[in-house]
């Protein structure tokens, strides 16, 4: 694709990167068939080939409408596109550069400035975030549906984690919502490892990502959590982790970006290289260890909700899946399991109709195969897919530990 940056837009940190990567889009159009909300909405402006148009016309000097901020505030950042397109355009990258120029030249109504400014500060506190959401149970029946349906009625039960004992060691991510919303998962990954070697270092003062603030355009507070996790974990690298494990696909995929992201950082840069480098999706951790010795042959029935953030982002599509087969799960077939759920992090507050459209789709193809369980990889996903009150959906570790150690699901 032909571009003309204005001078404005050369003057961009991410100038030449989002030049290159406007370059390399050859119009073709095959995105929009993997879309999910060009599926929904029919319209060239809410598929990435239309959202690309809307951020070149803006670097090129051209006004920034309300319109500009709708059709790329409605993409859910799935990056279905770019496993589908040819030309490998990098759509993500342009995407986040194109919001932040999108945030600086215009004024959003102020409900929406104060619903992302109270999802920045409450989501990406683990504390703050627990604090609401037990605030929130109080008075759940007082609350709106589309709020309510968000809140677990009951705060769900996370079992022991086994003390540090071996040789091997990795570190873990423990995230924002995850220790309230599902407390249970890291802890299930911290007993499978702990069956297979490997213990978990503890460190507290890694939390969210920062994926969280930087998609919903406090590009820069997404970042200075990225170096706070940096700086957390850095003593444990240095002392031999051999992995930052990350049991929520979300956080994996962004974590992954670190050293991309803080690429201009002289102080952080090498070292979010290395920590990226590090960082392991859980899939990839219990994929290399010999799981189906330890535990008996399973006799479920399971559907699998791939998250876009795992096949898509990480490109690790299949990793569970033949996990789940190598202990004996029969897994069901699941239709158009490419498209996302709508969860998409915060997406479900901000664009609920298009969300609540997609979590239903998505409920329908796992729930058509009449599994006897469905499990996923990611939390959001989780969380989501559970608030339409339908088939519970859990991690897929909890149904591995459950396998391996099976006096835990009594209790």
């Amino acid at each position: 694709m032909q571009t003309n940056l204005s001078e404005a837009a050369q003057a961009l940190e991410r100038a030449e990167e989002a030049e290159s990567i406007l370059r390399a889009c050859v119009h073709c159009g095959f995105c929009n068939a993997t879309c999910p909300t060009y599926q929904l909405l029919g319209n060239e402006l809410d598929g990435p080939r239309g959202r690309i148009y809307l951020i070149k016309q803006m670097l090129e000097g051209q006004p920034v409408t309300e319109k500009t901020q709708l059709h790329l505030d409605r993409c859910l950042s799935c990056r279905n596109c770019e496993t589908t397109c040819p030309s490998g355009v990098r759509y993500h990258s342009l995407l986040d550069i194109g919001r932040a120029e999108v945030e600086r030249r215009t004024t959003r109504p102020l409900s929406d400035r104060l619903l992302r400014a109270g999802l920045r500060h409450a989501v990406s506190r683990p504390k703050t975030f627990a604090t609401l959401l037990g605030a929130g149970r109080a008075v759940r029946g007082l609350l709106p549906e589309s709020l309510r349906d968000k809140i677990p009625a009951q705060a769900p039960a996370a079992s022991p984690r086994p003390r540090a004992r071996h040789a091997r060691r990795v570190l873990m991510l423990e995230g924002c919502v995850q220790p309230s919303l599902a407390p249970n998962t890291n802890g299930a990954a911290s007993r499978v490892l702990d069956r297979l070697g490997i213990s978990v270092t503890p460190a507290p003062q890694a939390g969210c990502c920062g994926a969280n603030e930087y998609h919903l355009n406090a590009q820069d507070a997404g970042l200075n959590r990225a170096r706070r996790n940096i700086d957390a974990w850095w003593p444990a690298i240095e002392a031999g982790a051999e992995a930052i494990v990350i049991s929520a696909s979300g956080c994996g995929a962004f974590v992954k970006e670190y050293g991309d992201l803080l690429r201009f950082d002289q102080a952080y840069a090498d070292k979010a290289r290395r920590v990226s480098a590090l960082a392991r999706d859980l899939v990839e951790v219990i994929t290399a260890e010999p799981l189906e010795a330890l535990a008996p042959v399973a006799s479920k029935r399971i559907a699998f909700h791939c998250p876009c953030t795992l096949q898509h982002a990480q490109r690790l599509g299949g990793a569970v899946e033949g996990v789940l087969t190598r202990l004996g799960f029969d897994l069901t077939s699941v239709a158009n399991s490419h498209l996302c759920c709508g969860s998409a992090g915060t997406y479900s507050l901000t664009q609920p109709e298009i969300a609540k459209q997609l979590r239903d789709n998505k409920l329908d193809a796992l729930e058509a195969g009449k599994p006897d369980a469905i499990v996923t990889a990611n939390v959001g996903c989780q969380s989501h897919l559970n608030s339409a009150g339908r088939t519970h959906i859990t991690h897929w570790i909890e149904l591995v530990d459950s396998l391996l150690n099976p006096e835990l699901e009594k209790n």
